[in-house]
């Protein structure tokens, strides 16, 4: 991957959309487990994901392969807003008064302000070759959830999305944009679904839970033979397609800087932070840098540090199948935070593997030390980040205060926060 010097500062770094996805699976030297069939428990096989996912992402979901190339449909879409800048935060920096050279990669371009477009555009596009015209899914904060709508109207497909409760009352911009780009909306647990109903019954009153909004999707995707359905986060293509945003860090960095010291990113369901790191410990396993990486979780929702490494459902019904991941449990329903795309109770398994290799390692952040961070960020560079991006903010402020080396820091900023106002006015107004 090249990089065009006549645009190349020291602040804004440009380079090439990639061409090929990374999957650090293919040279990890311990396979990541395999998922397990929730009857058998025995490794599931294409056919038992046939009735949710077309056969392209189901060949990446298993794939060995260690680069797999876009297609250009997809690519095409990509340079809407790809390639995503790096910034160098010189503010922020000085505001921490550190020696540490900060560099964030800023997903907040694309063009419904997060990464989550990186994967929607990608599944849209394999469901479309396959000839599905619906899709559903769950959505948290709704950054899934309009950049599946958004990617749907690319490719004409309809889109049917479930938005956790809590999200759905407290974010009610993000679901006019859902609707904006052509999605139905519904707020979850709703009563059109058996698991929905189900839920209702057990607490008519429940905040609602990702896991909860994906039994739902599940439900009515596998009931229905013209309908599939889509994954914001946590199986490996969703952890695959996001690995644009660190391949072009890694080579917009190298424009600057010998290699990253440490990386951040914030860890809910796994595919931000996973997109950032994996090229960066593709870099470590070469020999050509030796970063830390540094997964910022919530307090409220700590599956990395306070959760159990073993076969979990990735949702509450028990539809899906058997992951091997970092879990707080099925049933597990996280406080109402505002970083409604974190409250998750599972971690993506390839990136929950690299935490037991060793490879990433785990912080808590609390809800008020993350919207600390965030509003200094926003007074010092400008942007005002998604609530779950202050975790990572919060966790690299927090490192850069213990240390006094002159490091070389990447902050993965995966999304703005020009939607999550209401959020920041309750920080500011000390309502939390």
């Amino acid at each position: 991957m090249t990089v065009h010097d006549h645009a190349t500062t020291p602040d804004l770094i440009p380079s090439q959309v990639p061409t090929h996805w990374y999957n650090l699976a293919a040279e990890l030297d311990e396979p990541i487990p395999p998922h397990l069939h929730p009857g058998t428990r025995e490794p599931v096989g294409p056919d038992d994901l046939a009735a949710l996912f077309p056969a392209g992402l189901i060949a990446q979901e298993v794939s060995a392969d260690p680069y797999i190339e876009i297609p250009e449909p997809v690519r095409e879409i990509y340079t809407m807003w790809r390639p995503s800048p790096l910034i160098r935060a010189r503010r922020f920096e000085e505001s921490l008064n550190t020696k540490a050279r900060i560099y964030v990669k800023y997903e907040g371009v694309s063009p419904v302000g997060s990464h989550k477009t990186n994967s929607a555009v990608a599944q849209a596009y394999y469901n479309s070759i396959d000839g599905v015209k619906r899709l559903t899914t769950e959505t948290g904060a709704g950054q899934w959830g309009s950049a599946l709508a958004f990617a749907g109207a690319q490719f004409g497909i309809d889109i049917e999305v479930w938005q956790v409760r809590a999200s759905y009352d407290s974010k009610p911009y993000r679901g006019f944009l859902i609707r904006t780009y052509g999605g139905t909306l519904h707020p979850s647990p709703s009563d059109l679904t058996e698991s929905g109903r189900a839920m209702l019954a057990k607490d008519p009153n429940t905040t609602g839970s990702l896991g909860m909004a994906v039994s739902e999707a599940v439900e009515v995707a596998a009931q229905n033979p013209d309908t599939r359905y889509a994954l914001g986060s946590v199986l490996n293509h969703v952890v695959l397609h996001q690995s644009v945003i660190g391949q072009e860090a890694v080579a917009q960095l190298a424009a600057v800087e010998a290699g990253a010291d440490v990386v951040f990113g914030c860890a809910g369901g796994g595919s931000n932070l996973a997109g950032l790191s994996f090229p960066f410990l593709r870099e470590k396993i070469h020999g050509r840098s030796d970063p830390t990486i540094i997964a910022a979780e919530p307090s409220a929702c700590p599956s990395i540090t306070e959760g159990e490494y073993r076969y979990d459902h990735g949702d509450v019904a028990g539809l899906t199948p058997l992951l091997k991941m970092h879990t707080l449990g099925m049933d597990f329903v996280p406080d109402p935070i505002h970083a409604g795309g974190l409250r998750y109770h599972g971690m993506a398994p390839a990136l929950s593997h690299t935490v037991e290799l060793g490879l990433v390692r785990g912080v808590a952040i609390s809800q008020h030390d993350a919207f600390s961070a965030g509003v200094q960020f926003a007074r010092t560079q400008g942007i005002v980040p998604a609530p779950e991006s202050t975790h990572a903010i919060a966790a690299c402020a927090r490192h850069v205060a213990n240390s006094d080396k002159e490091e070389v820091v990447v902050i993965g900023l995966s999304g703005h926060g020009q939607l999550d106002l209401p959020a920041y006015a309750e920080f500011l107004d000390g309502k939390f």
